[in-house]
């Protein structure tokens, strides 16, 4: 007799047909069938953290004598198998679902509680000995533990993913700086042609942006570090050991390499969502930050021949379908685009953030899905752009100095000599000519040339 591909379970609502092959139980099956908005599932990294959490909680609940060895082990094993990604098609749910999380947290339980009873000998689906809520659940909210996890998982994308790709960028443009130090290229302002500068000096900023943007989030993981759990339900820590999140926190603390702690305040912690609107705001920063480098990189390396060609780009693969040896600015406009996905998340983010009303914000799922996708496309756009493009850059050092040459901005450095207005009848005749300012100084026989040679000498006007 084959086995049938369902098994019914039952709670308050009534009967349920669930895959038999499924960990699952009723509560995520009831969510699966009524909330299939978009197919898009909790990163990997939450799902995997969010185990986490149950793994330490069985452990911590066991010290303090609420859970038996015989009960609390199985469940380590099965919250561990999770953690190591082993079931991870056993959590099927779409991000757009009750805005608590409750779904998925009771994913994890039911997955984790099945997984355990079927360990000590029983089948999936069974709910004794071991209980997705009363035993797995124990001592936790949906409402506390699914804003702990987005902030153990942002805290991790942060340290793994963006900042270190941030810091490599970052050093990347600062050894350009120093590549380019000697080469003067005009100077741009309102998109005009302006005074002279360093290549390198350009290059340089770009890393101070880079690097402030990477302090910014630096400085939003002592926000995150601040967890929900412990206050359960509404804040107040109904059903749940005094002792709990504090050692629960700790251990987690130990297995992630960062400093954790308890909320000071679990209302607050579970009705608003500060720390999120911070990183998000941060992110949101260094968004900014990398489209003005990515948008002038752009432009300093447009043409080759008919647009300012000032940078050569590496040359990655063919930019046209139909114009032969195009080569288009891929990189830059990858992160341009990741930059501005991420800007967009922002405004998601802080719609989300303020969605909480009276003890719960109600749209954590979505908030979790827009943080951590921002903070993985950012990070990899960054990485991309970093080693595929900034390194290996290429100054077009005479192309830079002959438009320095024919710079009209150059009369600036006539200004003592002529004064303002003089100064700048010297470049109206240069463009209205077509030469260039030292070539009007001189024919018309202005100054000598040892001063001309003084006055507009594109270094010294840098260097004053």
């Amino acid at each position: 007799m084959n086995e049938s591909p369902f098994r019914l379970e039952r709670d308050f609502l009534g009967e349920i047909a669930i895959p038999s092959s499924a960990y699952w139980g009723v509560q995520t099956q009831r969510s699966l069938e009524n909330s299939s908005v978009s197919g898009i599932r909790f990163p990997g990294r939450f799902i995997r953290l969010l185990a986490l959490i149950k793994r330490e909680a069985v452990e911590v609940n066991r010290e303090l004598g609420l859970i038996d060895l015989r009960i609390s082990k199985p469940i380590f094993q099965a919250a561990n198998e999770v953690v190591r990604g082993e079931l991870s098609d056993q959590f099927p749910l779409d991000v757009f679902q009750t805005g608590s999380g409750t779904s998925t947290n009771m994913n994890a339980n039911e997955v984790i509680a099945s997984r355990a009873n079927e360990i000590l000998g029983g089948k999936k689906g069974d709910r004794s000995p071991v209980h997705p809520n009363d035993h797995v659940n124990l001592g936790q909210s949906s409402n506390d533990v699914i804003p702990t996890c987005l902030h153990l998982a942002a805290v991790e994308a942060l340290r793994e993913e963006l900042l270190p790709a941030l810091k490599q960028l970052q050093l990347i443009l600062e050894k350009k700086g120093v590549e380019f130090s000697q080469v003067v290229k005009v100077g741009r302002t309102h998109l005009q042609d302006a005074v002279p500068v360093f290549l390198g000096q350009e290059f340089d900023a770009y890393a101070t942006l880079v690097r402030k943007g990477y302090a910014r989030l630096e400085n939003t993981l002592l926000a995150l570090a601040e967890l929900p759990l412990g206050g359960t339900a509404v804040g107040t820590g109904l059903n749940t050991h005094p002792r709990f999140a504090g050692r629960v926190i700790s251990r987690l603390s130990e297995v992630l390499d960062f400093s954790f702690r308890e909320a000071d305040d679990h209302f607050e912690a579970q009705s608003a969502k500060e720390a999120v609107l911070l990183c998000a705001s941060a992110l949101k920063g260094s968004a900014v930050s990398l489209e003005k480098i990515a948008e002038d990189i752009r432009w300093l390396a447009s043409g080759p021949r008919c647009g300012i060609g000032e940078l050569i780009l590496p040359e990655l693969h063919a930019g046209s379908s139909i114009m032969p040896g195009k080569i288009n600015p891929v990189l830059p406009e990858i992160l341009l685009q990741a930059t501005v996905h991420v800007c967009g998340a922002e405004i998601v983010i802080s719609r989300c953030s303020a969605a909480g009303r009276f003890e719960l914000n109600t749209m954590m799922p979505l908030m979790t899905l827009h943080l951590l996708e921002s903070i993985s496309i950012l990070a990899n756009a960054t990485r991309l752009f970093a080693d595929k493009c900034v390194a290996g850059i290429i100054a077009d050092e005479k192309h830079c100095r002959d438009m320095v040459e024919r710079s009209l901005a150059l009369a600036t450095g006539l200004i003592p000599r002529f004064g303002y207005d003089g100064a700048a009848r010297i470049a109206r005749q240069a463009y209205h000519t077509g030469k260039t300012i030292l070539q009007v100084v001189m024919n018309e026989k202005l100054i000598d040339p040892v001063e001309a040679a003084r006055l507009l000498d594109p270094i010294s006007m840098i260097k004053k």
